[in-house]
């Protein structure tokens, strides 16, 4: 009997890749959300909706979205990582959740590391720089001289934590005061810029770009090392006043922690391919200028620890104090 139970133990362990495979195979059986820390119509909005409809062609199951804006991306990704982890939620996020916010605030209510089991990197890309068509400085170097001129009398917009540290490398690189007014998206802070309430934000390019080819915003600047393909008469911020100056951002997707390893790596795969596919491509990738960037999970966690670090230095290196 003995040497049968060992067997038969023998026999069940041998099986367990192969049950794991099926659950891999038979996964998603039923929608998948996507939540989202950004109001719709935002860059991660809109990627989220690009792989979602790409993530459905594949699975012909249906990807909801589900947009949580507000507070800093807390609200996300706090539901997300007190989802089941089975896989069926999924937090579709940038740089703001899980590599600045840590150095913002003294107290999350999320840890960006623990609370998650990391999928794969999405995207990343540059922001643009932008004023209404009214404002008097038709260049980073006006704006700067401006600003110099009169610390503190300018303001300038953000609605999220590349938005802001963008604005606030900018402070720092140039040696000029503005001030700072959050917004719970980049689309609210457009809307006010456009609006005249705020002088200036540097926003993605989804969400300025639209409005500086329709007229309603003039491009100062990208903040990338090399000029966008998508507004190549635009200079960098660097080559048009603040040498030296560049902040980027990226897109990535997380499930809860203790998701199933071969659940992950299923999202993993159908992400990745997601990302790759031709619909994405022209639904997102090309119209916004961002790059396809992808990862295993491993490597996402190493990047993640990487670009917190970074951030981390930005945050200490502006005097920014945690709130």
């Amino acid at each position: 009997m003995k040497r049968r139970s060992l067997t038969l133990s023998a026999a069940a362990l041998a099986l367990l890749p192969l049950l794991g495979h099926a659950q891999q195979q038979a996964f998603p059986e039923k929608p998948i959300t996507f939540i989202v820390p950004f109001a719709a119509g935002t860059a991660t909005d809109q990627i989220a909706r690009a792989l979602g409809n790409s993530i459905t062609a594949e699975t012909k199951q249906p990807v909801v979205i589900d947009n949580k804006a507000g507070a800093s991306g807390f609200i996300a990704s706090q539901q997300a990582a007190k989802a089941a982890a089975d896989g069926y939620t999924v937090l579709i996020t940038t740089n703001t959740t899980h590599a600045a916010n840590e150095h913002l605030f003294k107290k999350l209510p999320y840890d960006p590391v623990k609370d998650y089991a990391p999928i794969t990197a999405l995207g990343k890309g540059g922001q643009i720089m932008v004023v209404n068509p009214s404002f008097p400085a038709r260049s980073v170097a006006e704006f700067v001289a401006l600003a110099k001129k009169e610390p503190g009398k300018y303001s300038f917009g953000s609605g999220s934590s590349s938005s802001r540290m963008a604005g606030e490398l900018l402070q720092q690189m140039a040696d000029i005061k503005l001030l700072h007014v959050p917004y719970k998206s980049n689309t609210l802070a457009v809307t006010d810029l456009l609006g005249g309430q705020i002088h200036m934000m540097i926003t993605d390019a989804a969400t300025g770009l639209p409005q500086v080819k329709g007229g309603k915003l003039r491009a100062l600047g990208v903040s990338s090392a090399a000029r966008s393909p998508l507004a190549p008469d635009v200079p960098t911020i660097s080559e048009a006043g603040v040498k030296g100056y560049e902040m980027g951002y990226w897109f990535a997707a997380y499930a809860p922690a203790k998701t199933p390893p071969a659940v992950v790596k299923r999202l993993n795969e159908l992400l990745v391919k997601a990302a790759k596919s031709e619909s994405a491509k022209t639904a997102f990738y090309e119209p916004t200028g961002t790059e396809v960037f992808t990862t295993s999970p491993e490597e996402l966690a190493k990047f993640q620890t990487a670009e917190s670090q970074k951030w981390g230095r930005i945050v200490k290196a502006a005097g920014i104090e945690a709130e």
